[in-house]
């Protein structure tokens, strides 16, 4: 590449400029796999290496999913920094995950000079086209005088009304060649609304005049201090609450008002619970597809129950469920206002927040299911032997469900797992956890499939030390596919089976520490080795194919299936 034309006022280059722009808005590590088209920002970070900490990974959806981790576990833009083309392909899994999650993220992708647009170049593809439906905002900047005036739009765009990822295309000489100095722009503050009075007035009237009112919280956008808004506003008012898909930690699963995960699986009766709720009350969470059971836990467009909705972004309310009462709010602002309310005397659902805790304490109790290894126990066994801010990930599979329904979260932000149903996101997010949070335990629980897609980022770990747990729960096959096969195509399996490789040799192989569990007694002598070994780690517990949730085995889908068919 021909040295840039420094004239006598250049005095810096657009990567030192994206470097500034990112240290003005407080980003403390960035994740990416390294490529020639932003050459010039590693090089920029080379010399920021005590305030922005490069991590860099084996393939770019895992950085992408770093950085994803990252926006769910501070409420800041995560940060990833990826090539053109196959990179940015690469990465797009993370963007889309940050997307239906409602998490800040940013990503930053070298594009070609801008000289070889539009012919085709090498690698080359339209960004603002590729992710116009992926994320909130996708630009390419052509002048480099502009870096802090789009970085400073990004970050603002990425934090504010419903959180979600945004994507800036970077040209190689856009980043390389000389320019002015340009001032940077402030640091970005969130931006969010707030019920207003007359709002929670009316809240609080339908509150008052409800005989069986109902609470499901989640989403994105809470804060500690919200979540313990939140529980007073649930003592005050002695309210059931139940917590989104996959936003679990949003309340302490052992608090008496907790009435357990609604998402896939649910317990029947938290589902009946809702259902005869006359006064429902969402605090953040879309009532997507997985909260609401495939739609059909509430009716649609107008569900039965009184609804209130409240949400960070306007174009959520009335997208699916016409809300009785819709706000737009950050849950911040919403939580310290439900805070203040306070009941007029006894509610008279006093004493249904107990009994659902009651129901949801004895659903979590493990049953037991075919095999030697009792995943209900072994999640139990983990949570009695971590300290309660432990940190979980997850990716996608039908091992997750024992994680749903056994494990006890108790420290806000202790829950990392996609809500997009993304595999292989476990492994990246457990790495990026503890870069973050190095004095927390953080445990990967991951699926034989889904652990594969991201495998080779142990290699990671080892790299920065990071002493992660990552389970392999191991049944040689795509288990939730093949659920879904045998329920719909029973006795025909084709093209769900799966060939693995020893985990824990595999493990060992990277220098890391690796168990192999085959017992439900084997497991915390493993747990116990693995914690003790100060490096990273490798469990594989090892199941059999027909234990293929906490409450049906394959055999009976499969009768589920025949029946369906009339066979």
């Amino acid at each position: 590449m021909p040295l840039p034309n420094v004239s006598a006022s250049a005095t810096t280059t657009g990567a030192r400029l994206v470097v500034d722009a990112l240290l003005t808005h407080g980003v403390e590590r960035v994740f990416c796999v390294p490529g020639e088209s932003f050459l010039a920002v590693l090089d920029s970070l080379h010399d920021e290496t005590e305030r922005i900490q490069t991590i860099v990974c084996r393939h770019e959806a895992a950085a992408a999913n770093m950085a994803e981790a990252v926006g769910k576990l501070t409420g800041r833009p995560g940060v990833a920094i990826v090539t053109r083309g196959p990179g940015a392909t690469h990465a797009s899994i993370g963007v889309h995950t940050a997307f239906q999650d409602s998490t800040p993220m940013i990503l930053l992708i070298g594009q070609c000079a801008r000289e070889h647009l539009d012919r085709e170049a090498f690698q080359e593809i339209d960004y603002r086209r590729m992710f116009g439906q992926m994320a909130k905002w996708v630009a390419q900047i052509d002048d480099p005088r502009r870096i802090p005036e789009y970085l400073s739009h990004a970050f603002h765009t990425a934090t504010s009304g419903r959180p979600g990822p945004v994507v800036l295309s970077l040209p190689e000489d856009v980043l390389s060649d000389a320019c002015a100095v340009v001032p940077s722009a402030p640091a970005y503050h969130r931006v969010a609304a707030s019920p207003s009075a007359a709002q929670i007035d009316q809240l609080r009237s339908m509150l008052e005049g409800a005989q069986r009112p109902m609470v499901i919280a989640g989403g994105s956008g809470w804060t500690p201090a919200a979540c313990a808004d939140l529980q007073r506003f649930a003592e005050n008012w002695q309210l059931p609450v139940g917590l989104a898909f996959r936003f679990q930690d949003t309340l302490d699963n052992e608090h008496p008002n907790y009435a357990g995960d609604v998402g896939l699986g649910i317990n029947p009766a938290l589902a009946k619970r809702i259902n005869d709720a006359d006064l429902l009350l969402a605090f953040g969470p879309r009532l997507g597809e997985a909260t609401t059971g495939g739609y059909t836990l509430l009716d649609i467009p107008k569900t039965k129950q009184t609804l209130v909705h409240v949400h960070q972004g306007a174009e959520e309310l009335g997208r699916v469920y016409a809300a009785d009462l819709p706000i737009v709010s950050g849950m911040p602002e919403l939580a310290a206002l439900l805070a203040a309310l306070k009941p007029a005397g006894t509610p008279a659902w006093a004493g249904s927040a107990e009994e659902a805790h009651r129901a949801y304490l004895d659903w979590r109790k493990p049953r037991p299911i075919p095999g030697n290894v009792q995943m209900g126990e072994v999640i139990q066994q983990l949570r009695a032997h971590l300290p309660e801010d432990a940190i979980l990930t997850n990716g996608a599979g039908n091992y997750a469900t024992w994680l749903h329904r056994h494990f006890s979260y108790r420290h806000f932000r202790s829950q990392l797992a996609p809500t997009s149903g993304a595999m292989g996101y476990g492994v990246p997010a457990a790495i990026a956890a503890k870069s973050l949070y190095p004095q927390r335990a953080v445990v990967a629980l991951a699926g034989d499939g889904c652990f594969m897609m991201s495998a080779q980022e142990l290699a990671t770990a080892m790299q920065y030390d990071l002493h992660v747990l990552f389970i392999v729960v191991n049944n040689s096959h795509f288990g939730t596919i093949r659920m879904h096969q045998e329920r719909h195509y029973p006795n025909r399996v084709h093209g769900t089976g799966l060939t693995n490789p020893d985990f824990a040799a595999f493990a060992r192989s990277f220098g890391a520490h690796g168990e192999t569990v085959e017992r439900t007694e084997d497991f915390v002598p493993a747990l116990e080795r693995s914690l003790a070994a100060k490096r990273a780690a490798v469990i594989e517990i090892r199941m059999p194919q027909e234990a293929s949730t906490p409450g049906a085995t394959l055999e009976q889908i499969r009768e589920q299936g025949r029946k369906l068919r009339g066979e």
